[in-house]
């Protein structure tokens, strides 16, 4: 079976190298172009810079101390409930504010509701009406209302801020550094491959050009450096501090996303603002992946074996129907099998799920027709829901939906898929994992009605939030380290450390055992997070023991899906 680079970062948005020159009050913006298909950026999606506005003087920078762990301050007032996630939504990528509001409001739906819109349409005292607030700043300076602003320095509610537009705050509000420690200055540009956050070192994409905003004034009697970037010559500068109610992220985490990344710890962050009684809980899950009528039933016995042997509890990826319309590996005669029609294929299934096995369905065929997509056309190699293409340079390019694309015929695939499966004696699963970890709205809103729980990474794109038409161009990935409850309206099952891949093709990066558990050690910054992993039958069970026993070294305790 074909791998592809969907562990990772296959991911890309189609984007301008630059934009445009601005007013006099800003300077000609730079933009941070990605490399397609590089595996280290998830989202690489252009930014916008130019000089940063300042309205006070230069103060000396004091000097660091040790850090001190200070819980968010805020007035003694009754919270709200949920999260208010507020996005910007002007200038030339101002439709990044969309997507960065579903990746932010999909990670607070961990702790309840929530509800996006742009900065602009802020009302005075609205943060009043929630238990915190997130504004991300993707638009260089683009206007942040006075009521934002004058209900962010009242400090009632938590407030995180990422990136731009943070010296608006400063400019309006002449008491800031004396309220809450630290004063943005400018971004800094370096190379910084890694960031210090908690004891361990996270990764950066050392490429990304966009740089992470520097500060004139850190007080650290007033102000707590949560987290620390690292320069390639090994000095330091803030990545994420806190003064009184205010979280201020210098960077914007869901661009240039990798497994190991600073992104996680803005995933622990959020624990400050909407859980922060929080304890250390470490979660594993481990999914056995494209089991198809085709699948080495004595593979699939002896995997069961040794994860029962070990306590650990699994999820098996399950494919109703393996077809090969074009006998692209069998003589070029057409080939179809279904699981009633390999018995002994059922039957280790059977005997898997009585080993502690979870069943999820993995689309009907995981393969859309006798079209590649992009491979071969054939069960577990292909994309199911989408379109796709190699293009000339052997990057893999995400089209839109399959022709025919509709409510009817999601849901057909899905009904006829659930019919093989009961067909050969199989349980009726209750998890649904989209084939390649892609599908349209159109597919996930008629698999929703069938499928509360779903297993696999998230592709959400510009208009799902909104209510516009749909910009299939223009999208974000999302892995998650814990449970989350995404804009589709899925209970989403994370997957977070990729799967073992020996061998690279196309574009996709080899990741070892050593990989898998080395994304898992970086995961338990996170205090109440999951690694989850999924591995082929095609390997042996002995890389496999390798895995589970090194996650388990880390700290992690093997759970199912249906106890998260």
């Amino acid at each position: 079976m074909r791998a592809l680079p969907i562990a990772f970062v296959e991911i890309l948005v189609a984007c301008d190298a630059e934009v445009a020159n601005h007013s006099t009050s800003r300077a000609t913006a730079a933009v941070s172009a990605p490399a397609p298909g590089d595996w280290q950026s998830l989202n690489p999606f252009p930014v916008e810079r130019g000089t940063v506005p300042h309205g006070q003087s230069t103060p000396a920078i004091s000097p660091p101390s040790a850090r001190v762990r200070r819980p968010l301050a805020t007035a003694p007032e009754a919270a709200g409930a949920g999260t208010l996630v507020l996005y910007d939504d002007g200038g030339t990528w101002g439709w990044l504010g969309e997507l960065y509001a579903i990746g932010l409001g999909t990670l607070a739906s961990h702790f309840g509701s929530w509800t996006a819109k742009p900065i602009g349409q802020y009302l005075a005292q609205e943060m009043a009406n929630y238990q915190a607030v997130i504004y991300v700043g993707s638009t260089f300076d683009q206007p942040v209302p006075t009521a934002f602003l004058t209900d962010v320095v009242a400090g009632t509610r938590p407030v995180l801020w990422i990136d731009d537009n943070i010296w608006q705050l400063v400019n309006q509000y002449p008491g800031f550094a004396s309220t809450y420690g630290f004063v943005p200055w400018e971004y800094d540009t370096s190379a910084v491959a890694e960031v210090d956050y908690k004891d361990a070192t996270l990764s950066r994409y050392s490429a990304n050009g966009a740089g992470i905003m520097s500060y004139s004034t850190v007080d650290t009697a007033r102000a707590t450096v949560l987290a620390q970037a690292r320069r390639s010559d090994g000095t330091t500068f803030p990545w994420a501090l806190r003064g009184a109610n205010l979280t201020y992220i210098g960077e914007n985490p869901l661009s240039y996303v990798s497994p190991n990344d600073r992104y996680l710890a803005l995933c622990d962050l959020l624990f400050d603002l909407l859980a922060p009684s929080t304890t250390d809980h470490h979660r594993a899950l481990v999914r056995i992946e494209d089991v198809s009528p085709m699948t080495d039933p004595a593979a699939l016995r002896a995997i069961a074996d040794y994860l029962s042997s070990e306590g650990v509890p699994f999820s098996i990826a399950t494919i109703p129907v393996y077809t090969d319309p074009n006998g692209y590996y069998n003589d070029n005669v057409p080939l179809t099998v279904t699981q009633a029609g390999a018995p002994e294929v059922a039957s280790a299934i059977n005997y898997m799920v009585s080993k502690g096995g979870t069943l999820v369905m993995h689309g009907y065929t995981h393969q859309f027709s006798t079209v590649a997509d992009p491979y071969d056309a054939v069960t577990a190699d292909d994309f199911e829901f989408y379109l796709t293409h190699w293009d000339a340079d052997g990057y893999l390019s995400y089209d839109g939906p399959v022709p025919g694309d509709s409510t009817a015929w999601a849901s057909g695939r899905v009904t006829s898929g659930l019919g093989e499966l009961m067909a050969a004696g199989l349980p009726r699963p209750a998890i649904f994992e989209f084939p390649h970890y892609a599908g349209t709205p159109t597919d996930a809103a008629a698999i929703r009605t069938t499928f509360a729980t779903a297993y696999h990474r998230g592709l959400y794109f510009s208009g799902t939030l909104t209510g516009q038409t749909t910009d299939y161009s223009r999208f974000i990935g999302m892995f998650v380290p814990y449970v989350v409850n995404d804009i589709y309206g899925f209970k989403l099952i994370p997957e977070n450390l990729g799967y073992y891949e020996p061998t690279p093709d196309h574009h996709n990066v080899v990741w070892l055992e050593s990989d898998i558990i080395g994304a898992a050690q970086a995961n338990l910054v996170i205090r109440d997070g999951v690694a989850s992993f999924f591995f082929h039958p095609t390997f042996s069970v002995s890389t496999l023991t390798t895995i589970v026993r090194g996650i388990k070294a880390a700290g992690y305790s093997f759970v199912g899906p249906a106890s998260l």
